[in-house]
């Protein structure tokens, strides 16, 4: 039965988590369009619906699952801006899509299928554990060395400073969701959830980190290429929240080897996906300019050859006629020499 219900959580938050990609995909396209009012308020209500799915995705599935599928939304953004924003999708970005639903679906594939966690009180047991403790002191110590050090004397010229603050405090903010999440399937269970510390704890957590990481995550974007800084971005906070999951559910020690291996190839994919969509995406190059540019390659080839052959042609006929001028000039002498001699 128990199993059962686990498979049935997990394709809940799976639908839940690719129609958050879906739907915040779709506002980026709204937001760009902006020119009615009716597009806007579409846009905020695209936005609202795509966190509360990628919220409640959490509470169903594993953060292993739900977080790198948050690339989905890119890719979905990518789609709809070549058919409504007339922005062409080049083949480097064509091949990122397809890479990216590739690695998705990989990831999906291997994913853990089901979670430990399902009250308050064992995610309590977790959050006390002291593994994840000395992470969660960890991130903190680093977010604040990052914020009050590090930040204001190379926040401005290295682009790895706000990216790495909003990553890393994002794993935290990641694990107050997934607590949240559960919260509120007890709550609808009948369960005095809002009794317990925990879910104010949790909540308060949230606030701070969310507020943290949107304000860092927003300097970023404002002095730097966002191409950039989506996929550093991406690869950093997903890197961070597989992390925190690992020390924190301890989903891997139940997985087998080849669905370690078969998750990590999926990520990498995604990874090599998402690069190719954002870095090379104003390069103007498409399937139709490829047998042309073989046809240049070919083209400057042969006329390499062709001109190191006529310059080889050119020197033995230099080298000929020189030589026929050397011996006429040497009949000539002769010639002289002899009539000089009468």
């Amino acid at each position: 039965m128990s199993q059962t219900r686990g498979k049935y959580d997990f394709c809940i938050g799976l639908v839940l988590a690719m129609s958050s990609s879906i739907f915040i995909g779709g506002s980026f396209i709204l937001k760009k369009k902006g020119l009615l009012r009716l597009a806007r308020k579409g846009s905020m209500r695209a936005v609202g619906a795509g966190e509360v799915a990628n919220f409640a995705a959490y509470a169903f599935a594993p953060a292993t699952l739900v977080t790198p599928l948050g690339a989905l939304s890119v890719l979905v953004s990518a789609i709809l801006s070549s058919f409504f924003l007339n922005e062409k999708l080049n083949l480097h970005g064509k091949i990122g899509c397809l890479l990216s639903i590739l690695g998705s679906t990989v990831m999906v594939i291997h994913a853990p299928q089901e979670e430990e966690v399902e009250t308050l009180n064992e995610m309590s047991h977790k959050l006390g554990d002291p593994g994840f403790v000395v992470f969660a002191t960890l991130v903190v110590i680093v977010s604040l060395i990052l914020i009050f050090v590090v930040g204001p004397r190379h926040g401005q010229t290295n682009i790895l400073v706000y990216i790495t603050i909003c990553s890393v405090i994002g794993a935290l903010s990641v694990s107050c969701v997934k607590g949240l999440g559960i919260a509120i399937k007890e709550l609808f269970a009948g369960k005095p959830v809002l009794k317990h510390p925990l879910s104010w704890i949790l909540l308060l957590s949230l606030i701070v980190c969310v507020s943290t990481q949107i304000n860092y995550l927003n300097r970023a974007l404002d002095i730097f290429n966002t191409s950039i800084v989506t996929p550093i971005y991406y690869v950093i906070f997903t890197t961070s929240v597989l992390t925190c999951s690992a020390i924190l559910f301890k989903e891997w020690q139940h997985m087998a080897a080849d669905d370690i291996i078969g998750t990590f190839s999926g990520f990498l994919t995604i990874i090599v996906g998402i690069f190719l969509l954002h870095a090379f995406k104003d390069v103007n190059f498409t399937l139709a300019n490829l047998p042309l540019s073989l046809r240049k390659d070919d083209r400057a080839a042969n006329g390499a050859l062709l001109s190191t052959y006529d310059r080889f042609n050119h020197d033995e006929e230099s080298a000929a006629c020189l030589g026929e001028m050397q011996s006429t000039e040497s009949l000539s002498a002769r010639r002289n020499g002899n009539l000089s001699a009468f």
